[in-house]
């Protein structure tokens, strides 16, 4: 039975691992620096992981001592698992980026694909662009469309697109 969760707990961390493999692209060596030194600061136990007690810890440092436990389940929860560093970055990633994560922004697309194709029509996702919730303005759909991958028929590619959004236009070196 300890074989097999040490399997599940190897199968999760390279799962983690691929997932954010890129994160450390997206920052200055300088930048990953810093943020291991915050993310140490915070490892109260320095045992790798941040968890409940070193953030109550750490909050009861900066003089804040009537912390919730609820409101740092929450924090927690956003790391989807143990917040080791590379976890910590790419939470940091995403925030400062203003991005949600990837399968967020696929699963938003998927709302206006309902055949399941990977793409959406240039003119109908510009009309709801312009149109609805926090509205574009023609600049921004132009800013927008000028990075998206668009095909001769008028069809964005959302999948690929959502790749640029969240690891910005890495064109490959040939």
């Amino acid at each position: 039975m300890a074989s097999r969760k040490a399997a599940k707990g190897k199968a999760a961390a390279k799962r983690t691992q691929r997932g954010s493999s890129n994160v450390f692209s997206m920052f200055e060596q300088s930048q990953i620096q810093e943020f291991k030194e915050a993310f140490s600061c915070i490892d109260q136990d320095r045992d790798g992981i941040i968890n409940k007690s070193d953030l109550k810890e750490t909050y009861a440092q900066l003089g804040k001592l009537n912390v919730k436990d609820e409101e740092l389940e929450e924090m927690l929860k956003e790391g989807k698992g143990p917040i080791n560093f590379t976890v910590f970055l790419t939470l940091f990633g995403e925030k400062l980026n203003g991005t949600d994560p990837e399968d967020t922004i696929l699963q938003a697309f998927k709302l206006f694909d309902p055949h399941g194709t990977g793409l959406v029509k240039k003119d109908e996702f510009r009309r709801l662009l312009l149109t609805q919730a926090d509205k574009f303005t023609e600049d921004e759909v132009e800013q927008a469309f000028s990075v998206a991958p668009i095909d001769v028929a008028g069809n964005i590619d959302y999948k690929s697109l959502c790749y640029i959004i969240t690891h910005g236009d890495e064109k490959e070196e040939s």
